[in-house]
């Protein structure tokens, strides 16, 4: 008997709205309130909403049979308190079932863990707060920002604690070896890695709705067909997607509503398939060898690398000029200045301003709001030189309150 791990990414970015040079010095507020509304409350309608019902109902009908986990970023859960708390009211009314597990990530759904890792602690601890706070649950498995991994970020990781962690079944590292096993990480053997197979979770993610795909349609016959066929090795299927997958990026016109209510239905029929969260998977299996990444991977592009977001000399630089900024935010530690800072790190910046395209190129193309990738370089360095303008004169002002309150102690 196989074990099946469903695991759903949740995240809605911050978008910046247009921020010109001649904004800079009077213009301090960087969202696009209306488009940030406007798309959370449309994926609401569209997935999160219908999706966590069917997820409630599968679970009300096959009980602890039938399990899923998520990581929602925290920028998605502010967005559901300020557009969308229906939507928060369903997430917690999941994992009050009991059949539901939520995983750790990066507060901001950065990509701190390649610039520093004081600041991919910090997020991370922020982030297991909020999740303890919402869902009642403290993390044991961690899934970093687009599942990027490496043995360094590993071994930070099961410091902190964390059992396991999910990354990319990536072919060059993988070699000849499946991704249907629980492996251990390289430099600390008890952190358990969890391999996402990105054949099988690509099929329902990506190629669902294709009609060029010479699988189309898709059935759910045909899907536990494949998970369930005697070639297929390992122990243990991880099927790891974004959540939008359901109802934004697959349509529900596409059936794909249906396709998951009867995969669920006949994988537990089938005798041969059972449901596990990551942290059950992880203490079922036994590691099958060693997973050892030197150099940082990815579940994105055909590389499945990092230079979707680093991979150019935009991206590159607006990284670098962001994370110089890190010791002022801190030292500051103003609430409007950390907040800025936050969903400034959002790894979408950069990767609108990605110019590799790839098989997931319309992936890129969904999300950009920008025309080109050079525009939206220009409109976040616009808002990171206003913000570190006003950065740097907050920061002179409370050095020179700070001496003004010296020198007025030691006259007294």
């Amino acid at each position: 008997m196989k074990t099946i791990c469903l695991y759903f990414q949740v995240h809605q970015p911050l978008r910046l709205k247009r921020y010109r040079f001649f904004n800079m010095g009077k213009d301090h507020h960087y969202l696009d309130e209306a488009s940030n509304r406007a798309i959370m409350q449309e994926v609401a309608a569209n997935c999160y909403l219908p999706m966590n019902s069917l997820l409630q109902e599968l679970i009300h009908k096959y009980g602890n049979k039938f399990k899923v986990s998520f990581s929602i970023t925290g920028l998605a859960i502010e967005q559901f308190r300020t557009y969308a708390p229906e939507v928060l009211d369903s997430f917690r009314a999941l994992a009050a079932t009991g059949s539901v597990e939520f995983l750790a990530e990066t507060y901001d759904h950065s990509l701190a863990s390649l610039a520093n890792r004081d600041e991919f602690i910090s997020q991370v601890e922020a982030h297991s707060t909020l999740i303890q706070k919402e869902f009642g649950q403290k993390p044991t498995v961690f899934r970093n920002t687009e599942l990027i991994y490496s043995d360094s970020i590993a071994e930070t990781v099961s410091s902190m604690g964390f059992k396991a962690i999910l990354t990319e079944g990536a072919k060059h590292i993988l070699g000849w070896k499946s991704p249907n096993f629980v492996y251990a990480s390289a430099l600390d053997q008890k952190l358990r890695v969890l391999l996402r197979n990105f054949k099988l979770s690509d099929d329902i993610a990506f190629r669902f709705s294709d009609r060029s795909w010479n699988e189309w349609p898709l059935t759910a016959e045909r899907y536990v067909s494949w998970l369930t066929a005697p070639d297929l090795p390992g122990e243990l299927i991880n099927l790891f997607m974004d959540y939008e997958t359901f109802g934004e990026h697959q349509k529900a016109s596409t059936g794909i509503f249906e396709f998951m209510r009867y995969f669920v239905d006949l994988s537990l029929k089938s005798k041969q398939l059972k449901f596990a969260t990551p942290s059950e998977a992880a203490k079922k299996h036994q590691p099958a060898a060693i997973f050892s990444s030197p150099y940082p991977i990815s579940w994105a592009d055909e590389e499945r690398d990092v230079t979707a977001w680093l991979g150019n000399e935009l991206q590159n630089e607006a990284f670098q000029t962001l994370y110089k900024l890190r010791d002022k935010v801190v030292q500051l530690n103003d609430p409007d200045f950390n907040y800025v800072w936050n969903f400034m790190q959002c790894s979408d910046h950069f990767y609108y301003m990605a110019t590799k395209w790839f098989s997931d190129g319309d992936v890129h193309q969904y999300f950009n709001p920008y025309g080109s990738p050079y525009e939206a370089f220009i409109n976040y360095m616009n808002v990171l030189s206003d913000f570190t303008i006003e950065l740097d004169r907050r920061a002179a002002l409370q050095h020179a309150q700070q001496a003004s309150v010296e020198e007025h102690c030691v006259l007294a």
